[in-house]
């Protein structure tokens, strides 16, 4: 995950965003019901799958526990690396060495998940620049999915401006996916209008593929640690809180 917060570029945003206000803390979340209500995502008869994920860790945070029970299934799997994640640590003398740190966390993530064999492709675009690139994407995402019998992308939604990007660029390459939501976790509160739960659907993880999940998300140190310079982790414990359910969430 990236942030589009002021400290990652150097510059203040022109407008609030609901990422930096104070979050709903998972508790609330657990609480609500209506998590539990939502009808159970029917993913049995899925031969492939493409997964887009804005930058390293999304993919993982968002439906790790599914990209686990699909590789176990031996379900064709493509993950498409958009970006390569390389702002989450703003002013870092070594962008390379940063680059090559998140390539490598999400190859370990995988192999927690016991979906190792995924194939990766990276299409390295700029974090935090995709708004400005979105036809680009469009075209890539539908180059990349060429094949695939379902995709999964970030919410066009979610408040960050890299996700919603990825999630307009693949619904505009006509790839019709199935969206998960990050920072909406974080932003919105449970029964939020905000979100289209009427077009939601729920995978319950079996105590095992949490496991995986978990130590999956342990992979990203890059993101859970400080970042330095007074900045705190992309990834603190209340928002990390929010991926270690016994389900995900995906929106249609």
């Amino acid at each position: 995950m990236s942030t589009d917060r002021a400290d990652r570029a150097g510059w203040a945003d022109p407008a609030p965003n609901p990422i930096d206000a104070p979050g709903t803390p998972e508790a609330e979340w657990r609480a609500w019901p209506g998590l539990g209500a939502l009808p159970a995502l029917a993913y049995g008869g899925w031969r492939s799958a493409v997964v887009i994920a804005a930058h390293p860790d999304d993919e993982v945070l968002g439906l790790g526990g599914l990209l686990s029970l699909l590789a176990a299934s031996e379900v064709r799997l493509r993950l498409v690396a958009v970006t390569d994640g390389e702002a989450s640590h703003p002013g870092v003398a070594d962008v390379a060495a940063l680059v090559a740190r998140r390539v490598g966390e999400t190859a370990s993530a995988l192999e927690a998940l016991g979906a190792g064999g995924v194939e990766v492709v990276r299409l390295g675009m700029p974090d935090t620049g995709l708004a400005e690139r979105e036809g680009e994407l469009a075209r890539a995402l539908g180059k990349a999915s060429a094949g695939f019998e379902v995709c999964l992308a970030p919410w066009e939604a979610d408040a960050h401006s890299d996700h919603e990007a990825a999630g307009r660029a693949a619904a505009s390459a006509g790839l019709r996916p199935y969206f998960y939501p990050i920072w909406a976790w974080h932003w919105a509160r449970p029964g939020d209008a905000r979100l289209p739960w009427d077009r939601a659907s729920r995978i319950p993880l079996p105590p095992a593929v949490l496991a995986r999940k978990r130590a999956a998300i342990g992979c990203f140190a890059s993101q859970l640690e400080p970042r330095g310079a007074g900045l705190e982790a992309v990834l603190p414990p209340g928002v990390v809180a929010h991926f270690t359910r016994d389900h995900e969430v995906l929106f249609r």
